[in-house]
């Protein structure tokens, strides 16, 4: 489980590229090592991946083909920086909301306004997933947990404060970037089950 309260960013130092595989070999700080082991689960961009193996401050993560197709992890280059958040340990503070590592979809950056102490966000979803998403709401985005603005046909808005901005890798996103987004689980199951009730009704 993950709380989307990010650590902070790592960069991608190495990439080893297979058949619908690939390896990525990430720099952690001396906070992200902290009794980190092989087996651990490690949110990329919000992807829960699994350390596979640690060098001194290089760690490994191997990404499968439906990952790759799913989530943006597939389009980073050595260089680039993820968000990384470590699984949630019991007794832990949950300051953002539960999470689950698990992609639904991407969106696409649509628009971005900032002024001094403000950043906003606005993006474009798929039409089939826009029933989630709801003013207020909680939503993942690129693991971070964030409060959704406005909400208007297959858009939506954030609002970012400086922490956010400096903590994450928001901070270089360009209109256009695809984004890794995953929708409150509990949201999520409250609308398939009303969409279940609904149907079952009508038959």
């Amino acid at each position: 489980m993950f709380t989307g309260i990010v650590q902070g960013t790592a960069i991608i130092t190495q990439i080893i590229e297979k058949e619908d595989f690939r390896t990525h070999i990430i720099e952690f700080n001396d906070d992200m090592l902290s009794h980190l082991s092989i087996g651990a689960s490690v949110a990329h961009n919000g992807c829960c991946l699994t350390v596979t193996r640690i060098e001194d401050s290089k760690v490994s993560f191997d990404l499968m083909q439906e990952t790759l197709h799913v989530t943006n992890l597939g389009e980073l280059t050595v260089g680039d920086r993820v968000n990384i958040e470590r699984a949630a340990r019991f007794g832990d503070e949950i300051g953002g909301h539960q999470m689950s590592g698990h992609i639904l979809f991407m969106a696409t950056i649509s628009q971005i306004e900032k002024s001094t102490n403000n950043c906003q966000i606005g993006f474009e979803i798929p039409e089939q997933f826009k029933r989630f998403v709801f003013t207020k709401g909680y939503i993942g985005i690129d693991g971070i947990s964030l409060t959704i603005g406005d909400v208007k046909e297959n858009t939506f808005n954030v609002n970012l404060i400086p922490e956010t901005l400096q903590r994450t890798n928001l901070s270089s996103r360009k209109i256009g970037d695809k984004i890794n987004i995953e929708i409150d689980p509990q949201t999520q199951a409250i609308v398939e089950t009303i969409e279940r009730i609904m149907a079952s009704k009508l038959t």
